[in-house]
């Protein structure tokens, strides 16, 4: 690690929300919590043989979209929750617009334009769900700093979360000593309709017994919620605040009105599916399923999560075939497709999938990403007969780099 008097001027934010600069050896240099126009000098430069990586020591000159942090932890624990808060709004959602577009460029090979992007309607307390960590040493509970993935510090807060699931935190923190002494994480989630969950992971073999006092004490304290309790290789159960069968391990979309709006505009890209087969891969808990076979599909799909696929099963409809599997591991019992709908991972799709896919020859593929790398290297290997039709990037996660993207190939 060394230290650079040499003033750096940032040029962009890249995937994962650092800046961008040069150093006088032309080495791009990654700069966290820098804004596009900052000029900076730089302290623990890590030199690498083609790129450097840094923090600011002193910014000599503010970006015009440069603005103070709302939440207290950004700056003064490091937090590594957020990267964009020191950016207004309208600068994050431009970095947004051309990561997605740079990936497509660089990485697909593809000649477009940084895409549109719908935004949020609310830039702040969205999250339904957040999870935190106990650190290592001591009885600190809250998130990572940046970059240091073993460094935990105590939350107080978080600006993005719904502020009902932090009004629980502030409560559950007076009863930690209910808490089980070792634990992975610990998940706050909130339903649509307002119930609020708990689920503990173990990160041992360990009983705990303490969930349904802990449960009346939330309650007591004005703060009711469904406690779970997941022991290691084993699945969630409620032990605690009733009898909430919805699975509170399954995942669902953290900010719900982004999530619908996405879905919405996933499904029209499929065009009239009525009578058409269509398959709806890494389902989850089925939403797309159902809306496609409420529009007349033939719909076939797969998520390995089972306890989703049971979720999906319960609510319906009737009709859709649900497979609980990995993927690649169930093409072979799917019969051909003549649309596709796939939202994977952000690893995106292995490639016995999109070679499957591309093998079938269907009119249309819908890609819904949350990671414009493994997008871009997705579409590139599905390759002519099909041409990238169409380009939208949502803001699902303002204040953060996450950037979610639907892409539509369409067979020429």
């Amino acid at each position: 690690m060394t230290a650079s008097a040499e003033a750096v001027r940032i040029e962009r934010i890249a995937s994962g929300g650092d800046g961008v600069g040069r150093l006088p050896d032309g080495r791009t240099v990654f700069v966290p919590r820098s804004a596009p126009g900052d000029l900076v000098t730089l302290r623990d430069l890590a030199l690498h043989k083609r790129f450097a990586r840094a923090r600011i020591d002193a910014i000599l000159e503010h970006a015009a979209e440069r603005v103070v942090p709302s939440c207290p932890h950004y700056v003064r624990d490091d937090c590594g929750g957020c990267q964009l808060q020191h950016l207004a709004l309208p600068a994050q959602e431009a970095a947004k617009r051309a990561i997605v577009g740079d990936a497509l460029r660089r990485l697909g090979k593809f000649d477009v334009a940084d895409p549109a992007l719908e935004s949020a309607p609310a830039a702040w307390h969205y999250r339904g769900r957040i999870t935190l960590h106990r650190a290592e040493r001591g009885d600190r509970i809250g998130f990572h700093r940046l970059a240091q993935p073993g460094n935990v510090f105590e939350l107080e807060t978080c600006h993005i979360a719904d502020e009902r699931l932090v009004e629980l935190w502030r409560v559950l923190r007076r009863h930690r000593a209910l808490l089980p002494a070792t634990f992975d994480g610990l998940t706050l989630r909130i339903e649509r309709g307002g119930a609020r969950h708990v689920l503990l992971r173990a990160a041992g073999g360990d009983a705990w017994t303490r969930g349904r006092e802990l449960a009346q004490r939330l309650a007591a304290d004005g703060q009711p919620a469904t406690v779970w309790w997941q022991p290691e290789r084993g699945a969630a159960r409620v032990v605690g605040g009733g009898a909430d069968l919805f699975p509170a391990s399954v995942f669902e979309q953290v900010h719900p009105a982004m999530g619908d709006r996405l879905r919405i505009h996933a499904l029209e890209q499929l065009g009239d599916v009525a009578g058409r087969r269509v398959w709806d891969l890494y389902a989850g808990i089925g939403e797309a399923t159902a809306a496609l076979a409420e529009a007349g599909a033939v719909v076939e799909s797969v998520e390995w999560d089972r306890h989703a696929v049971q979720v999906a099963e319960a609510r319906g409809p009737a009709g859709p075939r649900r497979l609980a599997a990995r993927v690649e591991d169930a093409l072979d019992r799917l019969k051909p497709p003549e649309l596709v709908l796939t939202n994977p991972p952000r690893t995106g799709m292995e490639p016995r999938v999109v070679d499957t896919i591309a093998a079938h020859r269907p009119a249309r593929l819908v890609y819904v990403s949350c990671d414009p790398a493994t997008l871009a290297r997705d579409l590139a290997r599905l390759g002519p007969p099909y041409r990238l039709a169409h380009v939208r990037a949502f803001d699902l996660f303002p204040q953060t780099a996450h950037v979610e993207t639907v892409a539509v190939m369409e067979r020429t």
